[in-house]
């Protein structure tokens, strides 16, 4: 069983976060929400233009941010940092709890990957969305409240530190291992 890290924890462990690399990553980690709070770990998988990552539930689960409660668009695939992750849970077993479905070692942050960056993953192509990534209670309560305070600041949010939303731009296949390449901004 971890403990929750302090703020100060936190702080320590950023600068190995802050050496991920620019341009040129790896996919560790593919993880499907198969349900509320459901996790399928896979080795590899299929990033569809309609369905996000297929066997995940993000379009039937739909999204409280859209009029109409459908899955919103620009949230079709979540990436989060590796070495973010592997410091606020402690334990690679841990990393699904995040919700993310792709887990990277990419620096992820706006002014490496602004809005509309491309991403190769695999044969697959996603794109950065405007649509920012938040922490939630659920994250507070499986990564302890530092770790939420410390993702939203202005500073965690500039880094991304909570992750990025992408859509899916051409479908492909993802397996882990797989370069995660940063294409166009």
């Amino acid at each position: 069983m971890s403990h929750h890290l302090t703020t100060d924890q936190l702080g320590a462990g950023l600068e190995h976060v802050l050496q991920s690399p620019a341009n040129d990553g790896a996919l560790l980690k593919i993880v499907r929400r198969t349900d509320v709070d459901q996790r399928e770990v896979v080795q590899e998988g299929d990033l569809n233009e309609t369905a996000g990552l297929v066997g995940d539930n993000w379009k039937t689960r739909g999204s409280s941010s859209t009029v109409d409660g459908s899955a919103h668009p620009e949230a079709q695939v979540t990436i989060i940092n590796s070495r973010l992750l592997a410091l606020i849970a402690q334990s690679d077993e841990r990393w699904e709890l995040s919700g993310d479905q792709l887990i990277v070692d990419l620096d992820i942050s706006v002014d490496n990957l602004p809005a509309g960056t491309q991403l190769s993953v695999g044969s697959a192509v996603i794109e950065v969305s405007k649509k920012p990534h938040t922490g939630c209670g659920k994250f507070a309560q499986r990564f302890g409240k530092d770790a939420l305070r410390f993702i939203s600041t202005p500073r965690g949010n500039a880094l991304r530190l909570r992750g990025v939303n992408t859509r899916v731009i051409q479908s492909g296949s993802v397996r882990v291992g797989d370069g995660v390449t940063k294409l166009s901004a």
